[in-house]
């Protein structure tokens, strides 16, 4: 592997991007996601700032066309909504090149909550879809230094969200899941060092916003997070290869990581990953941020027996609808900012169901209390089958997961 160039002078756009005077403080960062003076997010904004293409109705067809399968409902429903060269990767995969995927979770709780399901059910969808290999990162020293978490719980917090993530059903003859504390070594951390000789501390400043009192690791984390996009991290599964592209599904939050890494992989000789990015799991409360794990009122867990998922809907889920029965079925329901409709959105299947809510809610024929009632029916559902799925990941399984191991190309790639 040659050795990288100086680092170039080119700036970046700030991963915090607020909105000025028209949308007052909007801030998006890998750290910290709040909305402007609205309360929601405007992604249009984002889109713009960070630099990336919205996903469009052909792009989404030509995956349909290219895999025989129908798009997952994240992509028809516009939660999957921007990329980053996606088209190249579908360009490639149609000449039949190999590509694979990349996500990651941060452990830095004991349960996950509904949004943490997001990208696994979608990245499960992608690799069922276009039969490819995965690679999920867990980045147990990021949360070591972002939460001032010892090193011991966050290792094991580690292992106990690798359950949840095995539980959303990958397929463990294509799947490598692995803890940074763990596997960075060897050629893994020889990337790291390559990326981090490619930026510089000016360029880290501006994509992440650090400060002068923020300690030295996390200035020298982004690297780490950056090598799995490169195929030579994981020597087991693609020996010494570097034309073997990488997709990254992942929350539009996570974006500035990934331009630092797609402008260092040129000159180390490496394909730019692409990226393939989400909206925001609002919290119960509203869109004003993202659902949090630290807040039990702003999230449902996926540990949360159907009693708290009712009580919680019921309680703290914002509803878009009239104060008065009178009001609602005079005005219907603001369907912009009901949270019972949007999470509907996210997990309930059935498009003609979804429509049909849309249009009774919407028109004010349907109150308040009965699309609160569907919701806690599907979210139930979906919580009491991964709880199930969650009880056959035993120890042995994580090892199996976890533990590096060659894979035949035969199995990884159809």
């Amino acid at each position: 592997m040659a050795e990288p160039a100086p680092p170039a002078a080119e700036p970046q756009p700030a991963a915090s991007a607020e909105g000025g005077e028209e949308s007052g403080t909007q801030v998006v960062t890998p750290w910290e996601v709040s909305g402007g003076q609205e309360g929601g997010i405007d992604y249009d904004k984002l889109v713009e700032q960070f630099g990336c293409s919205k996903l469009d109705d052909a792009m989404i067809a030509r995956v349909e066309r290219l895999t025989g399968v129908k798009a997952h409902p994240f992509l028809r429903r516009g939660i999957f909504f921007a990329h980053r060269e996606l088209d190249q990767v579908l360009d490639a995969y149609e000449k039949g090149q190999p590509f694979y995927l990349y996500t990651g979770r941060g452990p830095s709780s004991e349960a996950l909550h509904m949004g943490h399901l997001i990208p696994f059910q979608f990245t499960k969808w992608l690799q069922d879809a276009f039969k490819v290999p995965l690679v999920i990162q867990l980045t147990d020293d990021e949360k070591c230094m972002w939460k001032n978490l010892p090193v011991e719980e966050t290792r094991r917090l580690a292992r106990a969200n690798c359950k949840d993530i095995i539980a959303c059903g990958f397929d463990p003859q294509r799947t490598f899941i692995f803890a940074d504390f763990d596997y960075v070594g060897g050629a893994f951390y020889q990337n790291v060092v390559r990326i981090a000789k490619c930026v510089t501390l000016n360029q880290v400043r501006g994509i992440f916003g650090f400060v002068g009192e923020d300690h030295i690791g996390k200035a020298a984390f982004p690297p780490v997070q950056a090598a799995p996009s490169f195929p030579t991290s994981f020597p087991h599964m693609f020996g010494d290869r570097v034309d073997i592209r990488c997709l990254i599904p992942c929350a539009i939050d996570q974006d500035p990581y990934f331009r630092m890494t797609r402008d260092a992989a040129p000159r180390l000789g490496y394909l730019k990953p692409a990226l393939i990015e989400s909206r925001f799991f609002p919290a119960l409360q509203g869109e004003s941020g993202k659902m949090s794990a630290s807040d039990p009122t702003s999230s449902i867990n996926v540990t949360d027996t159907p009693k708290d998922i009712k009580g919680k809907i019921n309680k703290y889920a914002f509803s878009g609808g009239g104060e008065t029965v009178e009001e609602h079925r005079d005005k219907g329901a603001n369907l912009a900012v009901d949270v019972p409709w949007k999470y509907l959105n996210f997990f309930l299947d059935d498009d003609e169901e979804l429509a049909r809510i849309g249009r009774e809610y919407g028109a004010g024929r349907m109150l308040t209390g009965e699309i609160k009632a569907k919701l806690v029916e599907v979210v139930t559902e979906i919580v009491e089958r991964h709880k199930a799925a969650r009880a056959l990941v035993t120890d042995d399984v994580v090892d199996a997961f976890m533990t590096p191991r060659p894979m035949p190309w035969g199995e990884l790639f159809g």
